[in-house]
């Protein structure tokens, strides 16, 4: 049953990535990490090491996917620094929890993330849909 599950779910999860723009899956991507980050937080808790270890390490990579995602945009360059600085600060923040399996550093990453998913979800859409099509212009331009 647990498997059928997981497969539904893996499903579900592709059909909205196929179907997001951008903004969307940027969105996913962090609710993703604070879902791992919550998870690692209850097997700290829980004294279940090696599953906190399976959450710690899908966290760090949608944090890393995230941090790589990142390009300066002209005339908000320092947003792209601070937003890499911020990532940074998360994924050490969980390396440290990871290894001290203490809980207070996955909160202190959760509360960053929060914050800057915050961010995210306040952007109005018309912002998001012109940002959407400049970027689509940009691609057009180059060939893509």
């Amino acid at each position: 049953m647990k498997k059928g599950l997981s497969a539904y779910h893996s499903v579900g999860i592709k059909s909205q990535v196929s179907a997001a723009d951008p903004h969307r899956i940027i969105q996913m991507l962090m609710q993703g990490a604070l879902d791992r980050i919550a998870q690692a937080k209850g097997c700290i808790e829980r004294k279940e090491y090696a599953a906190k270890s399976v959450h710690v390490s899908k966290a760090m990579a949608i944090l890393n996917a995230l941090r790589e995602s990142l390009k300066p945009v002209d005339g908000a360059e320092e947003l792209s620094t601070n937003l890499n600085d911020l990532y940074v600060f998360a994924m050490d923040q969980i390396q440290n929890a990871n290894v001290s399996n203490e809980v207070q550093p996955l909160k202190d990453a959760s509360d960053i993330l929060v914050t800057i998913k915050e961010g995210w979800d306040a952007i109005p859409e018309a912002a998001k849909e012109e940002a959407y099509m400049k970027q689509s212009q940009v691609h057009a331009a180059q060939g893509f």
